[in-house]
């Protein structure tokens, strides 16, 4: 699994432009990280890679935020808030596990607590199969320690 080490807000954000750069239709980034690690900095990054001028905010209580005007739309989710795959289904969600453009899930280990791991290894349209995994750690104050893993390629 491949690790970064990023120094600084910045550092985060221009490691999530380069992932956005690199997206293409159909990928979705499943983030870890405790309260604070910088995981909606680096979807910052990622809707900027993706030519999306938008503000990004953390989709804490509206569950999903939607970005376009960039190459791909940009669906950023967020699972904090839900307890139960009863309550994933309810609103929605399931539909952005394989999107019409790009997909962000932070607290994404409650999809595996939920006993909902997405399958990405499922049948989909070729250049539409990659599901990053990506851990991000508090090592210091502004340091990070970020492990990201591609499966389903």
């Amino acid at each position: 699994m491949p690790v970064v080490i990023t120094n600084n807000p910045a550092e985060t954000e221009a490691l999530g432009e380069r992932w956005g750069r690199e997206a293409q239709r159909g990928w979705v980034f499943a983030l870890t990280g405790e309260l604070g690690a910088g995981k909606t900095q680096l979807v910052k990054g990622l809707a900027r890679g993706l030519g999306i001028s938008a503000r990004v905010h953390s989709p804490t209580f509206t569950l999903v935020n939607q970005y376009s005007g960039g190459r791909l739309t940009l669906f950023h989710l967020d699972l904090y808030r839900i307890e139960s795959a009863e309550q994933f289904v309810a609103a929605g969600l399931e539909e952005y596990l394989q999107p019409e453009g790009v997909t962000v899930i932070e607290w994404a280990e409650r999809l595996e607590k939920f006993g909902m791991r997405p399958a990405p290894n499922a049948v989909r349209p070729a250049g539409r199969s990659v599901w990053r995994a990506v851990r991000i750690e508090v090592i210091g104050p502004m340091q990070r320690r970020i492990h990201h893993e591609d499966s389903g390629a």
